[in-house]
């Protein structure tokens, strides 16, 4: 199995592109809650140990390493869209405004941006990227901030399970699971459903 490396990092900084910062999101394809998406920047000499595309790692271990990513990047930034503005501009330009918010917060400002597999091909802001089809498996500030980005998300769902207790979201976390379903058939849907995606819609038709 690939692991995450910073080949592509090394061929940046090599080119004169100083700050490079690894791009990921994690909930585009949830039924609920936010799109989370995360940024990270490294010093040329830093390295983390078991660093890996956060779906491949525990829960714990995903904890473990955003204290150790936190701690020892340049920069970091975390930002969230919630499913009403997923509802109001649809997935995609959602998907476009997180990032685009995690790029406009991270400090100093990257010089290259490396994102994983683009979901959309237009930013807001005039500086030189490309996107790496999955990412999180082969560059390694992307699958730091999969890892930063899942866990951001993935307490936010907890804090919401509390919530909406009904629903399961600790264990789904808001994907269109059976056990999800049935409790939309049995239940309706709730205030953080995204009601403009086509199962939600068909329910609330029903």
């Amino acid at each position: 199995m690939p692991q995450p490396t910073f080949k592509k990092e090394i061929e940046l900084w090599s080119r004169g592109y100083n700050f490079i910062a690894g791009i990921d999101e994690v909930g585009r394809g949830a039924w609920a809650g936010p799109i989370v998406a995360a940024g990270v920047i490294f010093e040329k000499k830093q390295r983390i140990k078991g660093l890996n595309d956060s779906k491949k790692l525990s829960a714990g271990k995903r904890k473990e390493l955003a204290v150790m990513i936190k701690e020892k990047a340049l920069a970091w930034a975390v930002q969230v869209v919630d499913n009403h503005i997923i509802d109001e501009l649809g997935v995609g330009k959602a998907n476009a405004l997180v990032i685009d918010k995690v790029i406009n917060t991270l400090v100093p400002k990257p010089h290259y941006l490396l994102i994983d597999k683009a979901s959309v091909t237009k930013y807001k802001i005039m500086i030189p990227w490309q996107t790496i089809i999955k990412g999180d498996n082969l560059i390694f500030s992307i699958a730091a901030a999969s890892i930063l980005a899942k866990v951001a998300r993935d307490e936010i769902m907890l804090k919401l399970a509390k919530k909406y207790p009904d629903y399961g979201f600790d264990k789904h976390k808001g994907y269109g699971t059976e056990f999800h379903q049935k409790m939309l058939v049995e239940y309706d849907v709730c205030k953080i459903h995204r009601k403009s995606y086509k199962p939600i819609h068909q329910l609330k038709l029903m």
